[in-house]
This record gives structure tokens, sequence and C-alpha cells, in this order.
């Protein structure tokens, strides 16, 4: 099954206290949670690791995918995504832009 949302993508937070915010996916954790650059930061006491230092940082936690929406390449505007079928290789899937029809994989 081809996910709507991949790892690399430019999306924006369409709800929430980030919203408008735009950044790129750094990790789907899971099919409706993922992690996104910049957008939903939160501040966390850490205590000292082996390689890291104690103190207080500030990290990025999931936001809901439900929330973001993808960036269209081609106009810079959100758009939702529609799978295809490829015109080259009809067995291969692939995302597909509505607002201006462009081929994202």
């Amino acid at each position: 099954m081809t996910a709507r949302i991949k790892k690399g993508d430019l999306v924006q937070v369409i709800a929430g206290k980030d919203r408008g915010e735009k950044g790129r996916v750094l990790q789907v954790v899971r099919a409706d949670l993922i992690l996104v650059e910049g957008v939903n930061r939160v501040k966390r006491h850490q205590s000292p690791r082996r390689f890291k230092e104690a103190g207080i940082v500030e990290k990025e936690m999931p936001i809901h995918a439900s929330n973001v929406m993808l960036v269209d390449p081609k106009t810079e505007e959100r758009t939702r995504v529609r799978i295809e079928a490829d015109k080259k290789d009809p067995n291969k899937r692939v995302r597909v832009a509505v607002k201006s029809g462009s081929v994202l994989d």
C-alpha cells in the first residue's frame, strides 16, 4: 500500500498551535503520526547519557497526519494526494497532487 505522506515530503500544518507552518517530514512514526521539522516543538528535561549532556532540550514531537497537508512542488500550495496507477508501469502505484496533477514519486 502506498502512503500518502512519506519521509522527506514538504508539508504544511493546517490545524493546531503551529497552523500555517511548513516543514519537511523527518520520520513517519506510524501510519497516522509523523515528525515534522520545526513543528510541535517542546522542551524536555534530559538527564545525562553517555554522549549527551544534561539540560533542557527542545525537540519535535509527533503530529497527527490529519493535521498536515502535502505542499504541491509545482504550485507551492497545499494539496490533497491521489493514488493512481503509473502510466509507464500499470502495476506500480504513484502519488499525484490533486491541484496540479503532477506526480510526486
